[in-house]
């Protein structure tokens, strides 16, 4: 062909092309929203030969480049797609700024495999934009947002911390009744820059958004056991929506509190990582049981890996608006785990781990969770870059008849290290008169039946200098995330169950260890294989492991001064699905469960909540509680002796969703 009939024919099909794309239309309503949450409906046609692999882009700001879109949604979702129109609709969280969505075409031969997401799926590719919608704002003078408490070192005081757009001069009005919020506290403010991520993607076009402003105000003076109602914000900013809470109530003789980890937040479209889907309904069943326990004290305790942002900034704001409606009700407590720190030049780097630290922090290299979190005590660890320095690694508190110790798997906790002697200080000088049970929680677990053969090394350091001082110090529980699964063991020390004393034996308070980071992610390592069926699905379970569960779910704790009760709920039926009861004195139950009855003064089935159907936590008697275990699917373990063995234990069959 002659070169300028090339260059015409080309030119013939550009015009052609454009005035294909030209056709195609793009609305969104409304053009402005309120609050996030609040929905929009995009709506397109004039699509000629529609294609599944044609795709919708989110974005914000809106200068953003076609390739660092928020997600991403195809347009086959929408009924009737194929032809060439249809609508989506999306709730929008406020990120301070404006969205814009996009529509491209793109087809099978630009797919390619070095673009691929956290589950190597190929990322939409943005050669072909069809058409790109007017902005959509958020109304100004609305008030801040991403509301959430914690406990603070001192007696009748709550921290809360939210958002704002600008950083102004931002409070908190609190008070007894919605109509009298007559305190007033004030907030100090913090951000964070993009030079101050250590790697990629949080520092990056792709990863990097602005974060906003971080408010820091703490609530004074607050009375034991009553509800508060308090706004946050500012006359010229606006104020938010009215939150309550119940303050704590000091020397209390209960306790009453929420535990998981690894949770993370679901987003309504893909994005370049994997969004956990399972903590919504995490979320949704804890609302049940705050709606339940009614004006009684409690906190929800998240021990790492909280919002899976790994560098990609807005998955932050989707988290605090996911959890707002919990965590502006009660405290919620963190640990930090691996995918909130983790990169290739974090300080403390040991030769044996290089295999269990890596760059699962995505760059963030602790920042977002320093600042957006504000936990009891001043531990904090240099980064040794231009970021500030960790923060929130180890700290301890008391909540009724609770010790609670969190510390850090990501930074040093050996012999010697300044966290080593902050939890032997601490676990030597608890009151057990005034709180009888410790309960110490980190991320990465010290015993696992998982096949997590990366972190051999750590595990075996942590058994090495942590587990003498579990063990010396009576500590009741260990609860650890990083395994998404649920696992509990027996009380146990070097890998040995002690004796329950069911038969008149001598007994050992042991700590009890349990695996909880099931609460939302939803990759699932498999049971390590017995050594001889490496490659084939043989999962012994060794006598250790009481219970093995693969559903996604949280743990409840309800604790008085003669027990305290564990109980594992799972987020497919909002019901029991394990429990252990231990007494002050350190015996251990075992866990035999059985059905749960309407007459259970612990927890019984009342109307309310979504499904019209909610439990009723009325704790009228505390030597009842044991009926809160409820029914256990599978089989459950019991304690027995066998001749000349300190300790013996049946394993249970494992329930796996």
């Amino acid at each position: 062909m002659n070169p300028l009939h090339a260059v015409a024919l080309l030119l013939i099909l550009s015009l052609l092309a454009a005035q294909s794309s030209s056709k195609v239309s793009i609305s969104v309503a409304p053009r402005s929203v309120s609050k996030s949450g609040d929905p929009v409906t995009i709506r397109w046609s004039g699509l000629d030969s529609p294609s599944p692999l044609d795709w919708l882009g989110i974005y914000t700001p809106p200068n953003s480049a076609h390739r660092h879109f928020i997600g991403y949604i195809f347009l086959s979702s929408s009924p009737g797609w194929q032809s060439g129109s249809g609508s989506i609709t999306i709730p929008l969280v406020n990120m301070r700024s404006d969205y814009q969505f996009r529509i491209f075409h793109w087809t099978e031969s630009e797919i390619s495999p070095d673009k691929t997401d956290h589950d190597h799926n190929p990322l939409p590719r943005t050669k072909h934009l069809l058409a790109q919608s007017d902005p959509v704002s958020f109304e100004p003078g609305r008030g801040p947002e991403q509301v959430h408490l914690a406990l603070t070192d001192g007696d009748g005081e709550m921290r809360v911390m939210f958002v704002t757009h600008d950083g102004k001069e931002s409070f908190v009005k609190y008070g007894l009744a919605r109509n009298e919020l007559d305190r007033v506290a004030g907030t100090e403010v913090a951000r964070y820059e993009r030079e101050d991520m250590c790697d990629s993607p949080a520092n990056d076009s792709a990863g990097w958004r602005d974060p906003g402003f971080i408010h820091d105000g703490v609530m004074l003076g607050l009375k034991d056991g009553k509800r508060y109602f308090y706004q946050v914000g500012s006359d010229s900013g606006g104020w938010s929506t009215m939150y309550t809470f119940v303050s704590p109530v000091k020397d209390s003789s209960e306790t009453i509190a929420f535990l998981f980890g690894d949770m993370g937040t679901a987003t309504p479209y893909s994005t370049y990582v994997r969004i956990q889907e399972e903590s919504i309904s995490t979320i949704k069943w804890i609302s049940r049981d705050l709606e339940a326990i009614g004006d009684k004290p409690s906190l929800i305790s998240h021990i790492g890996d909280i919002s899976y942002a790994r560098g990609y900034s807005w998955l932050w704001d989707n988290f605090f608006y996911q959890i707002e409606p919990v965590a502006s009700k009660v405290p919620y407590m963190v640990c930090i785990g691996n995918h909130e720190y983790d990169w290739l030049l974090q300080p403390w780097k040991p030769d044996w781990s290089n295999v269990v630290y890596g760059k699962d922090g995505g760059g963030e290299c602790g920042v977002p969770y320093s600042l957006r979190l504000h936990m009891p005590g001043n531990s904090s660890e240099p980064t040794g870059s231009r970021a500030p320095a960790t923060r929130n690694l180890y700290y301890s508190f008391d909540m009724g008849v609770v010790h609670f110790v969190y510390f850090s798997t990501e930074t040093n906790f050996l012999a010697g290290s300044t966290q080593y002697e902050f939890l032997k200080k601490d676990l030597e000088s608890v009151n057990r008169t005034k709180t009888p049970y410790v309960v110490v929680q980190g991320h990465r677990p010290m015993y696992t039946t998982s096949h997590e053969t990366r972190d051999r090394p750590f595990r075996e350091r942590l058994q090495e200098h942590l587990e003498p001082l579990l063990v010396k110090n009576n500590v009741t529980l260990a609860l650890w995330g990083h395994v998404h699964r649920y696992e509990r063991f027996c009380p146990l020390n070097n890998f040995t169950c002690g004796s329950l004393g069911v038969e008149g034996e001598k007994w050992e308070a042991y700590p009890v260890h349990l695996v909880i980071g099931m609460a939302g992610q939803d990759w699932q390592p498999i049971w390590e294989p017995r050594a001889d069926h490496l490659t084939d699905p043989i999962f012994p379970q060794p006598v250790r492991s009481l219970y093995r569960g693969g559903e996604f779910g949280y743990v409840r704790l309800v604790a008085n001064r003669e027990k305290l009760t564990l109980s594992y709920v799972g987020n497919h039926d909002g019901e029991v699905h394990d429990a252990v009861e231990i007494m002050a004195s350190g015996k251990v139950l075992n866990g035999v469960g059985r059905a749960a009855s309407s007459n259970d003064s612990s927890v019984a089935p009342r109307q309310g909540l979504g499904s019209r159907v909610s439990w009723y936590v009325g704790f009228a008697s505390v030597l009842v509680l044991g009926a809160f275990l409820g029914y256990v699917l599978g089989f459950v373990s019991r304690a027995r002796r066998e001749g000349g063995l300190k300790a013996q234990w049946t394993a249970v069959k494992s329930e796996e969703s």
